[in-house]
């Protein structure tokens, strides 16, 4: 294992490493609601507005593996800025846009930036700091990203009321153009890290470092992909069930925002369990409460019911807040480091875009209610999956 920059001027280093990622949270969270909306303003079925939902997650898979490429070439601090200064351009490109075809290539754009922000800003704060301190630091990471989601909404609210729909995307482009700002305030690695991570002849290529890890992807990697599928699929099932339940949209939402204020209140709790008792102790207990939260939905027919399974929800997804990024910093070589994380957030991005896929395949031939047994079946399989395979980096360390 590596060992991080030790002389850490934690102030800065606070501000730089997550500052760009709460203003650029802010701005995605303020669009991402809006999406479908902006697309059936021009004129787009709501099929076709659920796919343009989705270029999104489409950009983040196909610009994962080139992200690598991006970041050792760039540098951590060059390829965040650089990705803040894409999103800004093409929200204004959105905002300006009067086509379907414009809107839909924008939100693409964006996912591919995602792709090279979320692996630079991983391979940064991993690099940074003490091993004994990173489940806390990218649990952090995973946390200011909740919040900013969380705050994001609320501030499309009032900018819609005051003015119109497009001009969320105008304050999303202003919220990223800060964040590039605020990266410039993001310290360099240290030419020594630089040196042993890149080794004596420029690094090695993409597919060499992913065929060398193979078995881990295939087996701890295939566990993160699980858990971002039945992450993704608690935030469409949720709604759902309340819809079917008769609950109106006004309570779902207010339903959802609880869930959410609980599983981002959580985060430092969880990155401390990681760091203190070992990540096993967050992993296996995430999963399951996961799956018996939404085992559970099935049987929950009240308002209130629906309210202490969605708090259950949150409870257990943020004592996991960071999980997937602590334990593909933890696998990851110090050679090669964001060549391999690069393979890790393809597929943890694949089970972020499976699980809406999943959970539509399921509830096409029987019914909401087993779909959500079944995936609360595939959370629990899923925690004795990683409990087994990442038994030695689950370890305390």
């Amino acid at each position: 294992m590596s060992e991080p920059t030790a002389d850490i001027h934690w102030p800065r280093f606070i501000v730089s490493a997550y500052g760009p990622t709460f203003l650029s949270s802010i701005g995605y969270g303020t669009i991402m609601p809006l999406v479908a909306l902006s697309a059936r303003e021009l004129g787009a079925s709501i099929a076709l507005s659920a796919l343009i939902t989705g270029l999104i997650g489409i950009g983040h898979i196909i610009g994962d593996l080139p992200a690598s490429w991006v970041c050792v070439k760039l540098g951590e601090k060059r390829a965040i800025a650089i990705a803040c200064l894409w999103d800004a351009a093409w929200l204004c490109f959105a905002f300006f846009s009067t086509s379907l075809f414009g809107l839909a290539l924008a939100v693409f754009a964006i996912g591919l930036s995602g792709a090279v922000f979320g692996l630079a800003r991983q391979s940064f704060v991993t690099e940074s700091v003490p091993a004994n301190f990173r489940a806390r630091a990218l649990s952090s990471l995973g946390g200011v990203f909740r919040v900013g989601g969380f705050l994001g909404p609320l501030f499309g609210a009032g900018i819609i009321a005051t003015w119109n729909l497009s001009a969320a995307y105008g304050f999303a482009a202003i919220m990223c153009l800060f964040a590039a700002g605020v990266t410039m305030l993001m310290p360099d690695l240290p030419a020594d890290v630089k040196s042993r991570r890149t080794g004596p002849e420029g690094g090695p290529k993409l597919f060499t470092v992913l065929r060398a890890h193979i078995r881990v992807l295939a087996t701890a990697g295939v566990g993160v992909l699980i858990v971002m599928l039945v992450r993704s699929a608690r935030q469409t099932i949720v709604p759902l069930w309340c819809e079917s339940l008769g609950i109106d949209p006004s309570h779902i939402s207010l339903i959802y925002s609880l869930s959410m204020g609980i599983d981002m209140s959580l985060f430092f709790v969880g990155g401390y369990i990681m760091d203190r008792f070992g990540r096993m102790w967050a992993v296996i207990p995430t999963l399951t409460i996961l799956g018996l939260g939404l085992a559970s939905l099935s049987l929950a027919h009240s308002t209130t019911a629906v309210i202490i399974v969605a708090a259950i929800l949150g409870f257990g997804n943020g004592l996991g807040a960071g999980i997937v990024m602590v334990l593909g910093s933890d696998a990851s070589p110090d050679v090669g480091r964001a060549q391999f994380l690069s393979g890790w957030r393809l597929l943890s991005d694949t089970g972020a875009a499976l699980g809406p896929l999943v959970l539509s395949a399921i509830t096409a031939v029987f019914t909401l209610g087993i779909a959500a047994v079944s995936l609360g079946i595939v959370a629990v399989a899923g925690a004795g999956w990683l409990g087994y395979w990442t038994r030695p980096s689950l370890e305390k360390r």
